[in-house]
C-alpha cells in the first residue's frame, strides 16, 4: 500500500494515481485534484503545487526542443514559417502533455515529504538479519 521509496511514490504520481495507495486517481479533472481520494482515504486538499508543475513542464519542453530547433535550422532549408509551423505544436503539445503527470509528481513529492499539512507516512523499517560471525565461548 504505502511505497516504500521516494521514486514509487513519484512514479505513482506521474501516472495520475494515489501516492498511498497507487490505485486511486489523483484527479477528477485535468488539473483538479479530487479531495480524498476514493480508495486508502488519503486527504489531498493540503496540497500546494502553485505553478511548479507549468515551471517543470516548460523547463523540460524547452531542453528537448532545443536540439530539435537546432538540428531544423541547420540541416534544413526551411523557412520562418515553416519552423513556426512545425515547433510551435509541437511544444504546446508537449508541454500541455507533461502538465498533469508533473502536477501529479509534485503532490507525491508533497505527500512524501509530509510537506503543507500532510502527514509524512513510511513503511516500519525492517531489521536486516545480523551476518556478523558470532564469537565462541571458548576463546
Amino acid at each position: 500500500m504505502i511505497p516504500a521509496t521516494f521514486s514509487q511514490a513519484v512514479l505513482r504520481g506521474v501516472r495520475c494515481r494515489c501516492p498511498r495507495c497507487g490505485e486511486g486517481r489523483l484527479f477528477h479533472k485535468w488539473l483538479k485534484p479530487v479531495p480524498r481520494c476514493q480508495v486508502c482515504t488519503l486527504d489531498l486538499t493540503p496540497q500546494r503545487s502553485d505553478d511548479f508543475p507549468a515551471y517543470i513542464s516548460m523547463l523540460v519542453t524547452g531542453h528537448l526542443m532545443a536540439p530539435l530547433i537546432i538540428m531544423l535550422s541547420s540541416d534544413f532549408d526551411l523557412g520562418p514559417l515553416g519552423m513556426f509551423a512545425i515547433i510551435v505544436p509541437l511544444a504546446l503539445v508537449m508541454m500541455l502533455g507533461m502538465l498533469q503527470p508533473a502536477k501529479g509528481a509534485v503532490i507525491a513529492t508533497q505527500w512524501w515529504f509530509g510537506m503543507h499539512g500532510f502527514v509524512r507516512e513510511r513503511l516500519p523499517e525492517v531489521a536486516a538479519p545480523d551476518t556478523s560471525p558470532k564469537e565462541t565461548a571458548a576463546e
